[in-house]
């Protein structure tokens, strides 16, 4: 297993302050079954923990996700991680911003400490073994040399299993206070924006070009959830599976401009999506991105199908 201290067997930017890893999140869905349905069918190892459900990967005892019951889906809270050692200088950091902490929701565990942002997403901070990627991810999109037969028959096609949770892109009615806030308290840094329509924000001890990103709306919530899987091929099938079981809505394929990942989402049964996700850019921690201020009509995807109608609305804030 990964150390959690920062000095063995794990990469750590030297004198400097911030959370490694987006850890897990929680999201609030009207029906667990229907939940379970969807992200079993996404490829996902989906496991009933206490009162709902856990999010897994195939092979990995890391929970990504996990979700409760409730009226209407909400995202509910996110939860970074920090090296050991870290620990008590971010609560110091985080005190010293004013922030103000508070007890942990509910039938949460008080592994950390608690706070929101300014829009009431709530958030921990806690120790954990850094889940975010040391290096960049393998793409297996690889040509064959001739003479040999590169695609299997249909019936032996693999099944699309995501290897992470690679990023999130959240809901906010301010995205520049937003990227402030996730800068000065949690010592994310910008990676690029457009305007004030949206930014992208890595970890500075090693993180894929965005592990949360903001999206412009009339109020916070959660657009979707990303997961990393191999290639093309990985992210055809799994759209393909995905159809096929019903969950026919979506977007893709495509490639984004702003983190180049070759992409295909599938919207989930309350309006938000879930996206296949292979070969995005990776951030070294030694490396200062050089970060820019795009063009928002130059800047949001290389090429794929025309946007579909509805894909950005914010149904967190229309069921209120």
């Amino acid at each position: 297993m990964t150390a959690i201290t920062g000095k063995i067997g794990v990469t750590k930017r030297p004198g400097e302050l911030g959370i490694h890893s987006m850890d897990s999140f929680n999201m609030i869905v009207p029906d667990l079954k229907v939940a379970d349905d969807f992200y079993k069918s996404f490829g996902l190892d989906v496991r009933e923990e206490g009162n709902g459900l856990g999010l897994y990967t195939d092979g990995s005892d890391h929970c990504w996700g996990s979700l409760t019951e409730g009226k209407r889906k909400k995202l509910n809270h996110l939860s970074f991680a920090v090296f050991e050692e870290d620990f008590a200088a971010m609560k110091k950091h985080i005190e010293g911003q004013r922030v103000k902490l508070m007890d942990a929701p509910p039938g949460f565990d008080n592994n950390g400490f608690w706070f929101s942002d300014p829009f009431g997403m709530l958030i921990e901070v806690k120790i954990a073994a850094k889940s975010s990627p040391n290096e960049k991810s393998e793409f297996t999109t690889k040509s064959v040399p001739p003479g040999v037969a590169a695609a299997p028959v249909r019936s032996k096609a693999t099944t699309t299993r995501p290897k992470r949770l690679a990023h999130l892109l959240l809901f906010t009615p301010d995205v520049l206070e937003s990227l402030k806030f996730y800068c000065s308290v949690l010592g994310l840094r910008l990676s690029d924006k457009a305007a004030d329509g949206v930014c992208f924000l890595h970890g500075i001890h090693g993180s894929d070009h965005h592990l949360i990103a903001f999206a412009k709306s009339n109020g916070p919530g959660l657009h979707h959830c990303s997961w990393d899987v191999g290639g093309v091929d990985e992210i055809g099938l799994g759209a393909m599976n995905m159809a096929d079981k019903g969950y026919r809505k979506g977007w893709g394929l495509g490639r984004h401009v702003l983190g180049s990942n070759y992409y295909h989402y599938v919207t989930d049964p309350w309006g938000s999506h879930a996206e296949y996700s292979a070969d995005i850019d990776y951030i070294p921690l030694t490396q200062d991105w050089q970060e820019a201020d795009h063009d928002p009509e130059d800047s949001f995807y290389l090429w794929g199908p025309k946007m579909p109608d509805g894909f950005i609305d914010n149904f967190e804030v229309d069921e209120n």
